[in-house]
């Protein structure tokens, strides 16, 4: 009887039993596979004899685990594993590394590294324009999980730790950052800097460029980044990234249904390059909208072809306690509620949390079956009312339809609102690649 093959993502996860939570440290089988797809997907350098000692375990526990070898691996010596670690693409070992959606350019015109990667939205952008990913760092598991079976490379984790930075390649071309936005959100408390577990991990990024001084940086944050504190928070973090070693331009505001996409969605770029490259940043031009007006595409032309499942319409009941909701809110001079789009409009921004998913309700009358698939209370409503998919989430974000979605739908629409407009970031990135020549 032929052994299992699992898949990357079939082992238990590692818990700390005392404290209930996932471990993330160095010999987690997580990190194990971020050191050997990392190094799958980037091998020809040299590296020290602890790292080789390191990706050689790394690759006989993965291949135990995976059951795919008829002999013990035990019985395989060193060498033989480092040959296997060489030439990858001869064993079909590594299938789930390299069979994948969105692999890199195999002749890279410039390097990166995608930090807070998310769901690599990012790292679509940097690929598209031909670039190589050679480090990506994300922490939620969830979205590890995304990533892994998009690039075939698991991000590492807390970037925090010494152990994690360690991987970071010690030259690189330009480092990307969507940071950690809900401490300067417009929502919320915005304690900025005063939220320790947050709003810090923007030092992080410092560290980062000072240990490693890329050619360019592009970080992407809220748009109320540029006004919390009256503006002080974003001269702190300016501040710091000239002392860094940076020249920065001006930051501006961008919306993302100007580059492409039907969602009002609107961020704070910031670009930098390192002082010792002596560009002029006043002669640094953001990208102009590539689409306004009657040229700028509708939900209608990202909504589903096929009818939606039942499970995204309402309930009656439902419906009602939003009407009601929205009726309290408004009687207080508040603006909060639901909201149904014109599909021949634009969506609102999808965010996570709160009435993300209830902000941009759309009426889509071709259901038919009015059988509930899950547990509602009263019937499906009548009037087509439903939310959108989480397809439709990832085609407003810019993602294509080749971007496999492997997680619920509770995670999948969490993942789409965190990330990135990938035809904003493309664009702007476009601008930024050909202002220093690496395009």
């Amino acid at each position: 009887m032929a052994k299992k093959k699992h898949s990357l993502i079939d082992f238990p996860e590692e818990v700390d039993k005392k404290n209930g939570v996932k471990i993330y440290g160095e010999t987690s089988y997580e990190n194990q596979i971020a050191v050997l797809s990392h190094y799958l997907h980037n091998s020809g350098g040299k590296l020290s004899k602890k790292r080789k000692e390191e990706i050689i375990e790394a690759i006989r526990d993965f291949l135990n685990r995976k059951n795919l070898l008829q002999i013990n691996t035990e019985e395989l010596t060193d060498e033989n594993l480092w040959q296997v670690a060489e030439t990858p693409n001869q064993y079909s070992f590594f299938d789930e590394f390299f069979n994948i959606p969105f692999p890199g350019p195999k002749n890279p015109l410039f390097t990166f590294i995608d930090l807070f990667a998310g769901i690599g939205g990012f790292r679509i952008a940097m690929q598209n324009l031909g670039g190589k990913c050679v480090y990506s760092s994300e922490f939620d598991a969830k979205a590890q999980e995304s990533y892994l079976a998009n690039y075939g490379e698991m991000p590492f984790g807390d970037i925090t730790k010494p152990s994690t930075k360690q991987y970071i390649p010690k030259r690189f071309d330009v480092l990307c950052a969507g940071f950690p936005c809900q401490a300067f959100s417009l929502a919320g408390k915005r304690l900025g800097f005063k939220d320790e577990t947050r709003g810090t991990l923007f030092f992080e990024i410092e560290d980062i460029l000072r240990n490693h001084q890329p050619k360019a940086i592009f970080l992407e944050n809220v748009k109320g980044l540029a006004i919390h504190d009256k503006g002080r928070t974003l001269k702190t973090i300016l501040e710091h990234l000239d002392d860094a070693g940076y020249d920065v331009v001006p930051p501006q505001i961008l919306n993302a249904m100007d580059y492409g996409v039907p969602q009002h969605r609107e961020r704070i770029y910031i670009i930098g390059f390192r002082k010792n490259l002596h560009v002029n940043i006043s002669r640094f031009k953001y990208p102009e909208p590539t689409s306004t007006g009657n040229n700028r595409p509708k939900f209608r032309d990202v909504m589903e072809k096929q009818v939606p499942s039942v499970k995204y319409y309402l309930s009656d009941v439902y419906v009602e306690t939003l009407k009601r909701h929205r009726s309290r809110h408004e009687a207080a001079g508040h603006g909060f509620g639901y909201e149904i789009i014109d599909i021949d409009g634009v969506a609102n921004a999808i965010v996570v949390g709160g009435m993300g998913r209830e902000r941009n309700l759309v009426i889509d009358k071709r259901l038919t079956d009015f059988t509930p698939v899950t547990n509602i209370k009263g019937k499906v409503n009548r009037d087509g009312i439903r939310r959108m998919t989480p397809r439709e989430w990832a085609r407003l974000q810019g993602f294509p339809d080749t971007f496999k979605i492997v997680v619920a739908d509770a995670s999948a629409y969490k993942q789409f609102g965190n990330s990135v407009a990938v035809p904003a970031i493309q664009a702007t990135a476009e601008q930024e690649l050909r202002f220093i020549g690496l395009i």
